[in-house]
């Protein structure tokens, strides 16, 4: 049901630690841990190849994971380096491992075969590591619903209006003439929507002073299967924003990490990053509150419409004008599943 050969998200750097730190991805039931000699992240099947037992329920010891059944310690690969009351190790003593690379403050984990691990592959998101230009704050909520409805709830975002309507929606009107330019690529899209002379939301308008008009952009780029980059921002009317974003006004960048567990559930992992008021604190914090109240709406959404499209299903649903980057985000998705079918 899932694209496997391909870089998820499985978590933030911070959360793994040297304890067991359990995650279903995929369908997958993983554990992962930190060698606490080396600092190497491994990420194992979580099931310990003797009995079945959750390899999540034991401990980290130095020579690995360590089985809190029997004792069976596993390496980050899989390997058992260690049976209690056993000198004899047998080749068959090992679980599967999951190739993992930490990158830009991020936990990535490649689900399918890992001689296809490559990890030119990953999402590059410089951003996490330039803290002064763009401090930020980051999140993750377990959603119940499908987590290709989140992705399409990125690509249409003429839900601003009406879902964020205290936060960061705007005029409904300026959401439905917005000058949008979508561009088709391989591993997925890329799109911009332009409100000219808008009204500022009020998630902008507690950020910094604008002016009553402003210009207004929200510039995507979709990464198959799960990966969203945004930049967002507004600058006063009149300034010629379409020609040079980069002067005074409100921007943010966000950073969105899509990841099924099952076919019902996922992992919405997303980083606020703010670009306007960069030496105070209180102004990433403030804008953190402000995107986590908003998102938390769109959470409410989806899982209502997940419980309904599992209810209903959705062959009778129809598509409007404003689905156009959400029909070809789809269709990117279905092309490289099929692909991955036919050449397994």
């Amino acid at each position: 049901m899932f694209i496997q050969n391909a870089w998820y998200m499985a978590a933030w750097a911070h959360e793994i630690t040297q304890a067991p730190f359990p995650r279903t991805l995929c369908g997958v039931s993983l554990v992962f841990f930190k060698n606490p000699e080396t600092g190497e992240i491994g990420a194992l099947h979580d099931r310990c190849c003797h009995r079945g037992t959750p390899l999540s329920l034991g401990q980290v010891v130095p020579e690995g994971l360590e089985c809190g059944y029997h004792g069976m310690v596993f390496d980050e690969h899989g390997a058992c380096v260690h049976i209690p009351g056993q000198a004899r190790i047998p080749a068959k003593a090992r679980v599967r491992s999951f190739p993992v690379v930490v990158q830009d403050e991020i936990v990535w984990v490649w689900m399918g075969d890992p001689a296809n691990a490559d990890p030119a592959r990953i999402v590059s998101y410089p951003y996490h590591n330039d803290h002064a230009k763009w401090p930020h704050k980051h999140q993750v909520y377990r959603v119940k619903a499908n987590y290709m409805l989140l992705v399409d709830n990125l690509m249409d975002l003429t839900h601003l209006a009406f879902v964020h309507k205290n936060t960061i929606g705007g005029n409904p009107k300026a959401h439905v003439e917005a000058q949008m330019k979508v561009t088709p690529r391989d591993d997925g899209l890329h799109f911009i929507r332009w409100l000219m002379e808008s009204a500022p939301p009020p998630t902008y308008r507690k950020a910094v002073d604008l002016a009553e008009r402003i210009d207004r952009w929200m510039e995507f780029q979709y990464i198959a299967p799960g990966t969203v980059l945004q930049w967002t921002g507004g600058i006063d009317s009149g300034k010629n924003a379409a020609e040079n974003r980069d002067q005074p006004g409100f921007s943010l960048r966000i950073f969105h990490g899509l990841t099924p567990e099952t076919d019902t559930t996922c992992f919405y992992f997303w980083s606020a990053a703010n670009g306007y008021r960069q030496d105070e604190p209180q102004a990433t914090e403030d804008l953190f509150r402000e995107i986590d109240t908003a998102f938390k709406e769109d959470k409410t959404v989806v899982e209502a419409q997940q419980a309904m499209l599992s209810s209903t299903g959705e062959g009778d649903l129809v598509d409007i004008v404003s689905d156009a980057a959400r029909i070809h985000m789809r269709r990117t998705v279905d092309r490289l599943a099929q692909a991955e079918r036919q050449n397994a």
